[in-house]
């Protein structure tokens, strides 16, 4: 079945070609045409154009899901942001994602990404690969957010599956093989099963793999047995370790994850440690990593004990490193009766 959806998905994209070992890598440099402007379904955004004319490639190690600070009355805080993505550059993280699930970005409208996607250019960009959650269940919005975060300068584009409608395979393929052929940023595939409800197979996973300009997966399945079966199923279609990086996004399991063959980590726990997940997910078989994980496995699992970013605000607003820990409705603050377990955690990684 999947053979026949691969050959009719063939006939349509342009995207698909076959991979070596020796092949060039599909994170090699992109350059640029110049910059656009989105009309998105219900309004229109002027765009800035980027501040450099090639797409900075996607690295291995630890990429922050980065939450999205707000004032008290639910803008957007600038300053705080700024100064995150500072202190991110300076820790070494490897990648930022930004308006993902935990930038809140579902809350956001296409003015307010852009202020968010206008600050992580002008801090990071040419110096970390800028990752943008573009998805959600409409092309149309997929591809207006897409286009945004091409002209505004991002490197590559998270694209999560349609959420709520439950898609069969060949719409999970299509709908990802859409948004490779729009030949705006490189793809990766955001797999959540526990959200969207729907789970791509390791087999529909390693046809994307095998488009040109779908670069990387980020996984929270959290099922560490499939990492193995998707790299055995990548090596028999030729698609070259470089080109199709694996990046868990549970954090619990992150370490093994990577461990077992992936190549990092989309991480809420960087938020609060990017330095150390830094250092876990670029030397996991490094004899000290262990111990470097041990101390956050607790924080790891609390990050979560309510809706994210819920507790990583709160713990962020611990730190000093945000203003408020407010989040955009229908979000709230973490509530009272889990402060304590939150600042349990940060006090065993040592962080306060």
């Amino acid at each position: 079945m999947l053979l026949c959806v691969l050959i009719s998905l063939l006939g349509k994209s342009q995207g698909f070609t076959t991979r070596s070992a020796s092949s060039v890598s599909v994170r090699a440099p992109i350059l640029r045409s110049s910059s656009t402007t989105v009309n998105s379904v219900s309004e229109t955004v002027p765009l800035q154009a980027s501040n450099t004319n090639e797409l900075l490639p996607l690295r291995r190690g630890s990429t922050v899901a980065l939450i999205t600070p707000l004032k008290e009355n639910g803008d957007v805080h600038e300053e705080d942001l700024r100064n995150l993505i500072r202190w991110h550059v300076e820790s070494g993280t490897d990648n930022l994602c930004l308006l993902g699930t935990t930038g809140e970005a579902s809350s956001l409208n296409m003015e307010e990404r852009a202020t968010v996607l206008k600050i992580g250019v002008e801090e990071a960009k040419g110096r970390v690969p800028i990752m943008v959650g573009t998805g959600t269940i409409d092309p149309i919005q997929v591809k207006a957010m897409t286009q945004q975060a091409y002209d505004m300068g991002a490197d590559a584009a998270l694209v999560v599956t349609p959420y709520y409608v439950k898609p069969p395979q060949r719409c999970l393929l299509q709908h990802m093989i859409d948004a490779a052929d729009w030949n705006l940023l490189p793809v990766v595939v955001y797999n959540i099963p526990g959200r969207s409800i729907v789970d791509m197979t390791d087999e529909s996973l390693a046809i994307c793999a095998q488009h040109s300009n779908i670069a990387a997966l980020k996984d929270a399945t959290g099922d560490l047995n499939r990492v193995s079966n998707l790299k055995q199923l990548l090596s028999n279609a030729n698609v070259a370790d470089d080109d199709f990086l694996l990046y868990s996004g549970d954090d619990s399991s992150s370490l093994d994850f990577v461990t077992k063959g992936g190549h990092g980590c989309i991480s809420v726990s960087a938020n609060v440690v990017p330095a150390l997940m830094h250092k876990i997910m670029t030397q996991p078989d490094d004899a000290v990593t262990q111990n470097w994980n041990t101390p956050l496995q607790k924080m790891h699992q609390d990050l979560f004990i309510e809706a994210s970013p819920m507790p990583v605000k709160y713990a962020l607003k611990q730190m000093g490193r945000i203003s408020t820990d407010i989040c955009r409705k229908p979000l709230d603050r973490l509530d009272t009766s889990y402060e304590s377990v939150v600042r349990e955690a940060l006090q065993q990684a040592n962080v306060l």
